[in-house]
């Protein structure tokens, strides 16, 4: 199937706006990338293993991929040998930090309720 067909965004196969977004950072691993990124600038591949051990480097490879197909994520590759690659937010995934800070804070406080709610119970 070709690619476009299973975009929502070329496809106009959304109801609601929310959806795209949520399409374009679910997953695993993809907000903890973006986080990391707006944290630390710019990180290199095996930089993200050392920050996020539990990641395989095929999956890594994979969300990195998608992050920068979709606009994203940059990547910079340094020729020389061994090559380096940097990664950084593109101002589009830029604007997506505020948007993860207040999921990071809403999820604190639904973690800490949610606590609560079990102590007292």
């Amino acid at each position: 199937m070709p690619k476009d067909r299973t975009n929502k965004i070329s496809c106009s196969n959304y109801r609601c706006e929310i959806e795209i977004t949520l399409e374009l950072i679910s997953g695993k691993w993809k907000g903890l990338i973006l986080w990391n990124l707006g944290n630390y600038e710019v990180i290199r591949f095996n930089e993200f293993r050392r920050i996020i051990p539990a990641i395989t480097q095929k999956m890594l490879t994979q969300q990195l991929r998608n992050l920068e197909e979709n606009g994203l994520i940059k990547r910079k590759i340094y020729n020389q040998i061994p090559p380096i690659v940097e990664y950084s937010l593109s101002e589009e995934g830029k604007r997506l930090i505020p948007i993860l800070d207040e999921m990071d804070k809403w999820g604190k406080i639904h973690v800490d309720n949610y606590k609560k709610k079990l102590h007292n119970s």
